[in-house]
């Protein structure tokens, strides 16, 4: 299949293709006439990485998967090296998580002080009336 197509089937652009291209992660095959030809495992590549990236891989991070697959695993991520991916960032969402909770936990202190020092009743100065 051409670019265009596999862009379609993909859900994406051939722009966007093309930089997987440049980047290693997609092979970079010509036909005789010079377009580029894809095939069905490349489909499977360009899903692999898109499905990684909508859960917040970043595209290097997409790279162990995309090799596994093309080492001829029947998934990207039945290769130790995925799973060490997926193990990193379970690590570093975990962290965020944390981050999160704390941060939450702190404008939830603030607004208790903040609830705690309003004077009963409406306030003509608060644009909402307290």
């Amino acid at each position: 299949m051409r670019i265009g197509e596999l862009a379609e089937r993909a859900g994406t652009t051939t722009r966007t293709l093309r930089y997987y291209e440049s980047r290693g992660l997609l092979p970079a095959r010509r036909a005789v006439n010079g377009y580029r030809t894809y095939d069905e495992g490349d489909l499977r590549l360009v899903r692999q990485i898109r499905t990684l990236q909508d859960f917040g891989f970043g595209l290097e991070e997409t790279r162990p998967f995309v090799e596994c697959l093309r080492a001829g695993h029947p998934a990207g991520d039945s290769c130790p090296a995925s799973l060490a991916v997926y193990r990193a960032k379970l690590a570093e969402l975990d962290t965020l998580i944390e981050q999160l909770r704390s941060v939450r936990a702190q404008v939830g202190e603030q607004l208790l002080r903040a609830e705690a020092q309003l004077p009963e009743g409406p306030d003509p100065q608060c644009e909402f009336g307290g």
